[in-house]
């Protein structure tokens, strides 16, 4: 389990070379940083006097963020097994016709899994940007960069995730399914750097 491993040791792995953890996992745990961000800076609001108006908003949007960074600690972990899946399916016998028809259909069907472990990391990691800016807008004043490298943090996840998507999908015959995760990979990774710098831009520091 690599959500198992020490951060040095993480750190490690991605730099060997070993195919995993690769930019799926990374991007994953882009996710994570910016869901631990976001509840940092929520928690660092609650109990404040000067924030006692926010306060029940930012114990609910922190426990939105514990649950966001559990979900993307588990993607880390199924997009490592993912990988590993697909290479499984093209270490399966070719030899006879039945064995190729065999092999192919596993490819695809791991190759559709590996696009669907990112295009989650993508949408959840979306779904957090609008509760980062929240908290870096309502949240408590001191702790605002904080709450801004928590949407660079989902940005980069929600990039990072689209490529690895999109790269599982190129090799994917084209049906309208594929078609219709292309096109949302498009808007996730628009809506994504358009609400970074709307944060970005409504900050002054």
């Amino acid at each position: 389990m690599l959500t198992n491993k020490s951060v040095t040791e993480f750190l490690a792995e991605t730099a060997s070379n070993q195919p995993v953890p690769g930019g799926g996992s990374v991007a994953a745990m882009c996710g994570a940083l910016a869901a631990s961000l976001g509840a940092m800076v929520a928690n660092l609001t609650i109990g404040r006097k000067k924030y006692a108006d926010v306060e029940e908003t930012m114990r609910r949007i922190a426990g939105e963020f514990d649950k966001a960074r559990s979900k993307f600690e588990e993607y880390i972990n199924l997009d490592a097994l993912a990988y590993a899946h697909v290479m499984e399916a093209y270490r399966m016998p070719k030899e006879t016709p039945e064995e190729l028809q065999a092999r192919n259909n596993a490819i695809a069907e791991a190759t559709f899994h590996a696009a669907e472990v990112p295009m989650t990391v993508a949408l959840e990691a979306a779904r957090i940007m609008s509760l980062i800016e929240r908290v870096a807008l309502e949240g408590n004043r001191n702790a605002v960069t904080d709450a801004c490298v928590a949407m660079m943090n989902a940005r980069t996840a929600v990039l990072g995730a689209v490529l690895n998507t999109r790269i599982n999908l190129v090799n994917l015959p084209e049906t309208d399914e594929i078609a219709d995760m292309n096109h949302r990979c498009q808007l996730l990774v628009q809506q994504a750097i358009e609400q970074e710098q709307q944060l970005l831009s409504a900050i002054t520091i």
